[in-house]
């Protein structure tokens, strides 16, 4: 069966998407970013940086590593910080996407979900890295209405 959408399609798009929703957010006062907003992790820094971290511990997982920050969200205390865990994870990511085999997405992996072990496959975890930072930038954007700002505009593909 023919794929619809490519899995690196998604994680690229989600990337052009987290530089617009990074260099927007890093616009606003620091006290802002960082406010509690009693959202899933209070403020939108840690909003974002817990979707950088969702990615670093699913690259561990994918790599058999243990790479992934350990900073706790009030440990980044500038944007400048921020963004440079950004680019640590992403460049962790295009070095995993270049370094899979031909078959690589295919790869079976064992993983505990809802209290089971499943059987899951690369692509799996990948799908579920891209849909876990949908979900949150969603959240950056209910937050933004509720402060009156429009956010950054995210179709895919331009639309």
């Amino acid at each position: 069966m023919q794929k619809l959408v490519d899995v690196q399609d998604l994680l690229q798009y989600n990337e052009d998407v987290r530089h617009r929703y990074f260099e927007f957010l890093a616009q606003m006062p620091w006290a802002e970013f960082t406010k509690n907003r009693e959202a899933s992790f209070h403020s939108m820094r840690n909003i974002f940086v817990h979707a950088l971290d969702a990615i670093d511990y699913w690259l561990d997982f994918l790599q058999g590593e243990n790479l992934r920050s350990k900073r706790k969200y009030d440990d980044y205390k500038t944007s400048k910080e921020v963004k440079s865990y950004m680019n640590h994870v992403e460049k962790r990511m295009h070095e995993y996407i270049k370094s899979l085999p031909k078959d690589g997405l295919s790869k079976k992996y064992t993983a505990k979900g809802d209290g089971k072990t499943v059987e899951i496959t690369a692509e799996d975890v990948l799908v579920h890295v891209f849909e876990e930072e949908v979900h949150h930038r969603g959240e950056l954007i209910a937050l933004l209405w509720q402060m009156n700002i429009e956010p950054p505009m995210m179709g895919w593909k331009g639309l």
